[in-house]
């Protein structure tokens, strides 16, 4: 190609009208967006249980005891650490453990790394944690991480129960993420738990329950 023919074609495209592509319609929200609260929390439940979780809603405190003590029992576990979020706080589960058998720590008692790390490893069988979010179209427990809610606790133990009340039921991973990143919060660890832990090989088999945690219950309070 010549000098003059290449600059002959590239003044024909610099004179070319740029064609007009047609603005693409809006997305529709997804059905969740329509969804009440009975509904999200319905949904939820059903999503969490297909993912291979098991759910109980309890619509007090009373029965939230009580469903604890029956999964610990079934289960055969007799130590559990818990986390000190703001949902399982007020509801002093270290004397509910007193009452139902079950040895209860939690991470402020252990003074160092070492002895923590030892402990949610090795010497208890479950960990309860609350949730920042659940989310109904996809069954999933969402954790933020920080002092409270020491990510450990939700992942080491083989069996992670989480306190999951009604209201942090939202309908889709945006609603959730919007509320957790504002300007005045940032947390830097979040923990999106959709089911027991799964791994594949390398032929893409799926195992679940290969790591962490192989049983997952949530209890819907309220």
């Amino acid at each position: 190609m010549t000098d003059q023919i290449r600059h002959r074609i590239l003044q024909r495209l610099q004179r070319a009208e740029p064609k007009r592509v047609a603005a693409r319609p809006a997305l529709p929200l997804p059905r969740e967006h329509h969804l009440d609260a009975a509904q999200m929390k319905d949904q939820f439940i059903a999503q969490f249980e297909a993912q291979g979780g098991t759910c109980y809603p309890v619509a007090e405190r009373d029965a939230l005891y009580d469903r604890l003590a029956a999964i610990f029992q079934a289960e055969g576990l007799t130590r559990a650490m818990a986390t000190t979020d703001d949902v399982l706080m007020p509801l002093d589960l270290v004397r509910w453990g007193r009452r139902s058998g079950v040895s209860v720590v939690m991470p402020p008692d252990y003074p160092d790394r070492r002895g923590f790390t030892q402990a949610v490893f090795d010497e208890v069988q479950a960990g309860i944690t609350g949730v920042d979010f659940a989310v109904a179209e996809s069954g999933t427990l969402i954790l933020a991480h920080g002092r409270n809610q020491t990510r450990l606790v939700s992942l080491a133990p083989l069996v992670h129960v989480a306190i999951v009340p009604a209201t942090r039921i939202v309908g889709t991973y945006e609603t959730a993420i919007q509320a957790l990143f504002t300007r005045g919060r940032r947390p830097s660890q979040v923990s999106f738990i959709t089911g027991p832990s799964m791994t594949g090989d390398i032929q893409g088999t799926m195992f679940k329950g290969m790591h962490g945690p192989q049983k997952i219950f949530a209890l819907v309070l309220g």
